[in-house]
């Protein structure tokens, strides 16, 4: 329904979180270099405020870098037009292909539980004390979704493909007993498919988009239930209505799946 936007936004800015220990839902994000892992927070930013957002940073040369521009541990607040909203929305170092260590994995679980506290530095090894360890993590500190993001136009079977999957499969393997919930959003939809690009409305109407949802589910092991096609926010001046509703669907699975895991408790770290 493309005409869902306004509901969306209300549901999303009445929206409480369901343990009142919680004032604020922090999502972590997570995805392979040039994904569009900030570019997909500016947009989720975008929508609230009605206009093009810039707050996390993002390298314009970065579809083509060897290296992630994010270095810390940074979460934004999502603000509407009328006040703070109760979601944080948390950003990471993006995986390296040729350079994906386990200390990268432990950094993205210890994150997700809490651990890591906003402003880290990612170094060559995993954080486990100092000043930026978080030793005993509250109920707040914690992250009660792990977005990945990842680029609909080159999910393929290549190589380096094939490393960052299989990372993300560990990663969702560490964090399944947890109960973490994990989504998937499939980012610049309007690359991989020329239907889509003229017209985004077809975006679920794409026979590419769809074989690229499955071969997705399958390589990194969501359901394609919890996988979204979305076209960020990039190099316009203003939004979009029909953008909007598909960065609003995906943000509204993603806050409903958090509050879930919320709601059955603190993670046993």
């Amino acid at each position: 329904d493309w005409g869902q936007k306004e509901a969306l936004k209300r549901h999303l800015e009445s929206f409480t979180p369901s343990n009142p220990d919680v004032t604020n839902i922090k999502i972590l994000v997570a995805g392979q270099i040039g994904a569009g892992k900030s570019s997909f927070i500016n947009s989720v930013l975008s929508v609230f405020q009605g206009e093009i957002g810039n707050e996390a940073l993002a390298d314009a040369s970065q579809s083509a870098a060897s290296h992630s521009f994010t270095k810390r541990l940074r979460a934004y607040r999502i603000r509407s037009a009328h006040a703070d909203l109760p979601f944080e929305i948390c950003d990471i170092k993006g995986l390296e292909p040729e350079n994906i260590s386990e200390c990268q994995i432990d950094d993205i679980v210890n994150s997700i539980y809490g651990h890591v506290k906003e402003g880290y530095k990612f170094k060559e090894k995993s954080l486990t004390d100092g000043e930026h360890y978080n030793q005993n993590p509250s109920l707040s500190d914690q992250a009660f979704c792990l977005v990945y993001i990842i680029d609909t136009s080159t999910i393929q079977l290549a190589a380096e493909d094939k490393i960052i999957t299989e990372k993300l499969r560990l990663i969702r393997q560490k964090i399944s007993d947890k109960g973490i919930p994990q989504v998937i959003v499939m980012s610049k939809v309007d690359e991989a498919s020329l239907l889509v690009k003229n017209d985004l409305k077809m975006v679920y109407r794409s026979k590419k988009i769809k074989e690229r949802m499955e071969l997705c589910s399958a390589k990194v092991g969501v359901p394609v239930s919890h996988i979204f096609p979305v076209k960020n926010y990039h190099n316009e001046i203003d939004t979009n209505d029909d953008v909007d509703v598909l960065i609003l669907k995906a943000f509204d699975q993603i806050v409903r799946s958090a509050d879930a895991r919320l709601r059955r408790g603190a993670s046993n770290i």
